[in-house]
C-alpha cells in the first residue's frame, strides 16, 4: 500500500502541475480549481505513504515522478522541446528512482 500512495501522490503532483500550466495563471477557474484539488491530494497521500517510507526515499520518488511525468506531458500536450540531453537526464532520474526502490 505503502508504494500505492506514493504512485497516486506522484500522479497527482503531474495532474496539479499540468492543470496549473492551463489555468493561466490562476485566471481560468476549473483549472485553477484542479489544481488545488491536485496539490492538496497530492500532499494527503504522500503524507500517507510517509507512515511507513523513509523521508529522503519517499521525497525523492515523489519529485522524481513529478520531474518526468511533467517532462513528458510538456512534450505532448505544450509541444515543449525535449532534447537528447534532457532525456538522457530523465533516464539517470529513472535510474535513481529504480535505485532508492531496491534499497527501500
Amino acid at each position: 500500500m505503502k508504494w500505492l500512495m506514493l504512485a497516486l501522490a506522484g500522479i497527482l503532483e503531474v495532474t496539479w502541475a499540468c492543470a496549473m500550466k492551463y489555468s493561466q495563471g490562476f485566471t481560468k477557474v476549473i483549472p485553477s480549481v484542479i489544481t488545488a484539488a491536485g496539490y492538496i491530494a497530492s500532499a494527503v497521500f504522500l503524507s500517507l505513504a510517509l507512515k511507513k517510507l523513509p523521508l529522503g526515499t519517499a521525497y525523492a520518488m515523489w519529485t522524481g515522478f513529478g520531474i518526468i511525468g511533467t517532462t513528458i506531458l510538456g512534450y505532448y500536450l505544450f509541444g515543449e522541446k525535449l532534447s537528447l540531453y534532457h532525456i538522457a537526464c530523465i533516464f539517470l532520474i529513472v535510474a535513481g528512482i529504480a535505485g532508492l526502490k531496491l534499497k527501500s
